[in-house]
Formats: structure tokens, sequence, C-alpha cells
């Protein structure tokens, strides 16, 4: 929250750590002090002479972020007349419009309101009178939860939540394990416990390290994840159950430009695995899209398959 607080500041009172005539000034100063564009501080852009460009009451905000996970908490310090995140010395009544919904309980215009999804994969499950548990750590809390719900922010009957907090670095790479450990040891005890029909979680080290395009780091974080999926592949095969391990995009396996040698800190569109663990004796379909793998999950759990899920197993149980 506190660099939140800092980025409220200066846009509401032209204050921050740095000031610069213009935009590419301000860059250029932050490369210069070991910056990148994720991580430039605060800057003012004000050439001589100019008068502050703070916002004012009356003011249009229109928010171009169209994901909700990193747009709410400064949306709300904005918008919320009860917000209690930090002290705000200077509140301003804006015409704040949200590309699209961040949160449902966040009342102000939405350029583009969300689509009604039904019968999304938490959804189903609830209906069937199945129990789920979403687990992972802050950085992709709100993928398992939130996303993998189709926008739905409360659980659905039977879903339990375990959230742990990430590391509190500057960059990831200087603790490239991320909580992956705890994560773990959480994630193997609901495993084992057996009170779960099925479990979701997301290990973020290789999108967040790999964003800081330090392969150091970067292959730190995937050795962490190898003994992570190995106690995790045990403790799934120890009760008879099924294990998917996939992702929805790459990173870390390309940790250079090949065009350029510099590093390369962007997601990649390279293929990702899906990988099938359990006593089934499976066959994998050729191709295959993020759609299909709800439908995978309910196949090999031997459930039906809604209409609404367009998608297909990407596995034939022989």
């Amino acid at each position: 929250m506190d660099r939140v607080e800092k980025a409220y500041d200066l846009m509401t009172l032209a204050q921050g750590e740095f000031q610069a005539d213009t935009a590419v000034a301000g860059l250029q100063a932050a490369y210069a002090r070991d910056e990148n564009d994720e991580f430039v501080k605060a800057t003012v852009i004000r050439a001589e002479g100019q008068a502050d460009a703070a916002m004012e009451d009356g003011d249009t905000l229109i928010f171009m972020n169209f994901r909700a996970d990193r747009a709410r908490e400064i949306t709300r310090a904005f918008v919320n007349a009860d917000f209690d995140g930090f002290a705000r010395k200077k509140v301003v009544n804006l015409n704040f419009v949200m590309l699209t919904e961040y949160a449902a309980d966040i009342k102000t215009v939405v350029a583009y309101p969300p689509a009604s999804l039904a019968n999304t994969f938490g959804e189903w499950m609830a209906k069937n009178d199945k129990t789920q548990l979403r687990i992972s750590e802050t950085e992709k809390y709100a993928h398992v939860t939130f996303f993998f719900n189709g926008g739905v922010e409360e659980p659905f009957a039977g879903e339990e939540r375990i959230l742990i907090n990430s590391p509190k670095v500057a960059t990831y790479d200087l603790q490239p394990e991320m909580s992956s450990a705890e994560l773990t040891e959480k994630l193997v005890a609901a495993i084992e416990s057996g009170k779960y029909d099925t479990i979701i979680c997301n290990y973020p080290n290789g999108d967040m390290v790999g964003h800081t395009g330090v392969m150091e780091a970067a292959i730190k974080a995937v050795e962490a994840l190898d003994n992570c999926i190995d106690q995790v592949t045990k403790a799934v095969e120890s009760v008879g159950g099924q294990l998917l391990i996939t992702a929805d995009h790459g990173n870390a396996e390309q940790m250079r430009d090949p065009a350029t040698g510099q590093a390369h800190t962007a997601h990649t569109n390279l293929p990702v695995p899906l990988i099938y663990v359990g006593e089934k004796n499976v066959k994998a379909i050729e191709g295959g899209k993020l759609s299909d793998i709800a439908p995978t999950m309910l196949s090999l759990m031997g459930m039906e398959i809604p209409q609404e899920m367009t998608g297909k197993p990407l596995f034939i149980v022989e």
C-alpha cells in the first residue's frame, strides 16, 4: 500500500521523490538510477515555470487498465469515501471511469461492464456439491479466486481459500523462491487431508521472477519449483489422486531477447505443457487451449461437462 500512497500523492498533490522537465527526461533519469520501466519511482513532470498538474475536483480520470487485480487498490483510494488504506492528504471528487469492472463493490462508472458467465468450473463444482480449495500467494491469489471464478468475488458453496503472503522485497530476483515452501507445506497438508474434491493452486515464481529479466534468479526460481512440484506429486500419489500441471503463458523459459540480447521481461506465446499424474491410462489429444482445461478436469473426475463450456477434454481415458 505504500507504493499506492506514493502514486496517489503524485497525482493528487504533484508530489514525488523526483522531478523532470519531460516524461522522457524522467525515464532517462530513472534508468540512470538503475530503475527499469516497471519500477520508475514517483516523478513529477513539470518544466521550469510551469504550474503543478495535480488533480482537482471535477477532473475526469479514465483508468485504462483492463486487468482488475492491479487496479483495485488505487481505484478505491480515488473512489471510496470510506477508504482507510492510508491517510489521504487530499481527497478529490473525480469523474472516475474504470475500463472494466475491477470489483463489484467499487461504485463508479464502468466503460465495459463484465459479461455474465454461467457454470464456470467453480460454480459447477458447487452445484454438484463438491468441495474445492483455492490456494496461492499474494501475487497470484486473485488468479485462483476472482479470475478463475469468472469475475465472481465471493466464494461458491463448498469453496475454501488460503492466501500465503508473498515476500516483501523490491523485486523477486532478490528472493526467487518467494513463498513457495510455505505454499507447498499448506498445499500438501490440504491434499493429505482428503477434505477437498479439487484444489486449484498457482505458483507465481516462473512469472514474477521471469519479469525481472535476471537469468540466475529465474534458474533458482525453477529449482525451487522443481522441489515443490516433487512434494506435491508425491502427496497426490499417496492419496490416489490426480494432478494436472500446466500454465496459461510462458515467461521464464526465455530470459533473453534473441534479436537484441537484452533481458526479456515479458510473457511469451510459446506452448506450455499439460502434464497428467494419476492412476488412469490416458492419451493426450493434439492441440489444446485454455478453455479446454476445465472440461479436461471434469472429464478426469467423471463429471458431466456443462453445455456452456465450449472446450473439449484434452485426454482420452483408455
